[in-house]
């Protein structure tokens, strides 16, 4: 038996009676033994408490308990579940430095995640809303100063607080310069204009949006020196040259498209093996789960697993320091929903190896 460690990010005192709640009083504690019992009795592991909305996994993990983290999980208990303040179990342990518990919970996430993609082509927490023809059938709205593109629901499709951001990634997809660059998604083109800064061979962009492409045209994209520029949706455009693996390869490959989910970014990376040439980098805009440092974890996690059964390197992920109100209060004026919340960016940088994981 343990005993719950002070501080351990619970308000008040907890108290909980018989029946259900005492699985939750066993987790508070640390009682493996009892934790085991009880679930071995049918006590529900994914039992909530209604005034907080706290389950036995968060509170086991709120109070660095391995073990009882261990039985609930393995009892089915629901590692998303959020308490009523939006903090997830392994949120929790990663707050009160419960590492063990935290590689617990984020094994199980990572298990769970692939196991229900490769059943159903989705991951539940990043499911699909509406296809991105709705977005291209929009007008969108450049700001006159040049800090936003917005589309028509007053989402924020591209803002300018990215531009460090798209410098970084700029110099990871450049080396020292000589490539052949791809970048899916021009957005305000910040990515695009660091590219052109490193001296790379050519520069391919392919742009969906019929209003973001005009916009391209009219400042001079179409007419820069090794810049091609292609309209189109990347599935018609770069699905038809990969197909039958004829297209042009590539020495470095960037993802960053608007009304497009994870789903769509799986899509992509299937194409990747005969998009780049071995040795060469893929990275992507990590905006995977940006309102929720545990889940971003997750979905980091899976991306990479998912790049190594393509025949990537493990992928690194260097955290760069973010401001996303970094142009001041009134940087989120006028959006309709804010779409970063953490502290810091955390960078991919894959590299192919040029043959791919027999599934």
């Amino acid at each position: 038996m343990g005993s719950s460690e002070e501080g351990d990010g619970l308000k008040g005192d907890p108290a909980w009676g018989d029946g259900e709640d005492e699985l939750m009083s066993a987790c508070h504690v640390g009682d493996s033994e009892g934790v085991k019992r009880l679930l071995s009795d049918g006590v529900d592991a994914a039992y909530f408490e209604t005034v907080r909305g706290l389950t036995p996994l968060m509170v086991a993990s709120a109070g660095g308990h391995a073990e009882c983290v261990k039985l609930l999980l393995e009892a089915g208990a629901p590692w998303m579940a959020l308490d009523r303040e939006s903090r997830c179990a392994g949120e929790m342990a990663l707050a009160n430095g419960h590492q063990a518990c935290v590689d617990l919970i984020l094994e199980e996430a990572v298990r769970a995640e692939l196991l229900f993609a490769a059943m159903s082509g989705r991951g539940r927490g990043l499911e699909r809303p509406p296809p991105n023809a709705d977005y291209l059938s929009q007008r969108v709205e450049f700001s006159d100063d040049g800090t936003r593109i917005l589309d028509t629901e007053s989402e924020a499709v591209m803002m300018a607080w990215e531009g460090p951001l798209m410098e970084r990634h700029a110099e990871v997809l450049c080396g020292q310069g000589g490539r052949d660059v791809l970048n899916v998604g021009f957005g305000l083109g910040m990515v695009d204009r660091a590219i052109q800064g490193r001296g790379c061979r050519t520069h391919t962009i392919v742009e969906a949006h019929p209003e973001v492409h005009r916009k391209m045209l009219k400042d001079g994209w179409g007419e820069r020196p090794g810049v091609r520029v292609l309209y189109g949706r990347w599935q018609d455009i770069l699905g038809a040259e990969a197909g039958d693996g004829s297209g042009p390869r590539y020495d470095a490959v960037f993802f960053d498209t608007y009304g497009e989910y994870y789903d769509d970014m799986r899509d992509f990376h299937a194409l990747l093996p005969k998009l780049l040439r071995p040795g060469g980098t893929y990275s992507f805009f990590n905006g995977l789960a940006p309102h929720n440092v545990f889940f971003h974890a997750v979905c980091c996690q899976v991306a990479d697993l998912e790049l190594q059964r393509l025949g990537f390197d493990p992928t690194v992920f260097t955290p760069v320091p973010v401001d996303a109100d970094a142009h001041g209060d009134a940087t989120w004026d006028g959006v309709t929903r804010r779409y970063w919340y953490l502290d810091h960016y955390y960078l991919p940088d894959a590299t192919f190896r040029g043959t791919a994981v027999d599934e």
